[in-house]
This record gives structure tokens, C-alpha cells and sequence, in this order.
């Protein structure tokens, strides 16, 4: 039997959360990372036994809260495999959605639902 490494970090979202589906394609499109949207959050696996690099996903965070003019106003932060942006004032970031939210991928080929239970029934199948 083949063993398969899956690396994955944990992005909280909470404060973003108007942004979060751009955030994700632009952080996983710098990292080369398999995304998972869940509600406040966002996961991004790798399916090799490379690690992915948490400076990198830090630097793409903030460099796309800088290219929407609100570097100043987030910290980001990482502990362990969970990454965190979190407002340093306490405002929002009030923005109405342009992406289709309550989507959640399978991680493992890409099936996509708006029911996180029929999510996790679907994963259950690559692990049978």
C-alpha cells in the first residue's frame, strides 16, 4: 500500500470573510496549493511529502490585502498549521461577495458542493 503525505494549513478567515473566496484563489495560485473553502475558513493542502511553505502563504496574505489598499489595517498570524488574519482595529472588511459563497471542494479531486455534510460523506469514499 502506497502512503500519501497530505500536508495541509489552516487559514481563519473570520475577519475577512467578505473577501475570503478572492483571497483563496490568489494565496493558492502563489503557493501551488490544492484549496478547501469551508465558512470561515480556508484550508490548502499538498498532496507530495513537500511541506507547504508557510512564509509564502504569510507573504501572499499580505500582499493581497495590500493590493486592496488593507495592509495596514490586518496582522497575520501563524501558529502551528493555522494561519490567522485578524483585524488590528477591529473593523471589517465590509465588501459584498462577488464569489459563489458556501462552496467546499474535495481536496483530493476536486468535487465541489454547497453542503459541507455531503462534503465530508464524499471524502469518506478515498479513504474506504
Amino acid at each position: 500500500m502506497i502512503k500519501i503525505a497530505i500536508i495541509v494549513l489552516t487559514i481563519d478567515c473570520r475577519d475577512v470573510a467578505s473577501i475570503k473566496s478572492e483571497l483563496v484563489v490568489y494565496v493558492s495560485d502563489q503557493v501551488a496549493a490544492i484549496p478547501t473553502l469551508k465558512i470561515n475558513e480556508f484550508m490548502l493542502s499538498s498532496l507530495n511529502d513537500e511541506k507547504i511553505d508557510k512564509s509564502i502563504v504569510i507573504t501572499a496574505i499580505k500582499e493581497f490585502l495590500e493590493s486592496i489598499g488593507e495592509g495596514q489595517n490586518f496582522a497575520v498570524i501563524s501558529n502551528n498549521d493555522i494561519i490567522m488574519i485578524k483585524s488590528i482595529s477591529g473593523k471589517m472588511i465590509q465588501r459584498e461577495s462577488k464569489s459563489t459563497y458556501g462552496l467546499f471542494s474535495c481536496t483530493h479531486c476536486g468535487f465541489v458542493t454547497s453542503y459541507e455534510v455531503e462534503l465530508q460523506n464524499h471524502m469518506k469514499i478515498h479513504y474506504l
